[in-house]
């Protein structure tokens, strides 16, 4: 069940926003303290690809962050609205198109290939989709349930 929504345009500076807000909902969700930092970075790094897709490709849509506690996980998706591989309204050079799909490598795919690296490097639990609607790449935690206090 979705906790929280956040829609923004696709502008730099409400990516930190974002990452607060990220930072928050894990927080109260039980997710361990050591870790906030990791999805604060996380976060950072998927919301700065999604404002970097959309602001290349002309799409004026929000990037949406969803913010999901569930029992024993707390995950956040975060969704672009550029069309993937396979749509009709496929644009040339979208990440993760397949080979074939793709023109020549850019500095942009260079750039995004490297944001989700570190996505992966930051996140044990990450799975990246794209479809005609758009993107999504989708990280998850282990929260520690709430300790009832007498």
């Amino acid at each position: 069940m979705p906790t929280v929504e956040l829609r923004f345009s696709a502008q730099p500076e409400h990516v930190r926003t974002a990452r607060l807000v990220a930072a928050a909902v894990a927080r109260r969700a039980g997710v361990d303290e050591a870790v906030l930092d990791e999805v604060r970075l996380a976060v950072g790094e998927a919301c700065s690809r999604a404002v970097g897709l959309h602001r290349s490709h002309d799409i004026t849509a929000p990037v949406t962050v969803v913010l999901i506690e569930e029992e024993k996980a707390f995950s956040i998706e975060v969704g672009d609205a550029v069309p993937g591989p396979g749509s009709d309204t496929s644009l040339p050079g979208r990440p993760g198109d397949a080979i074939g799909g793709r023109g020549p490598e850019t500095d942009a795919d260079s750039e995004d290939e490297m944001g989700l690296a570190v996505i992966s490097g930051l996140v044990d639990d990450v799975e990246v989709r794209s479809a005609t609607e758009g993107g999504v790449i989708r990280m998850s935690w282990p929260t520690t349930p709430a300790v009832a206090v007498p």
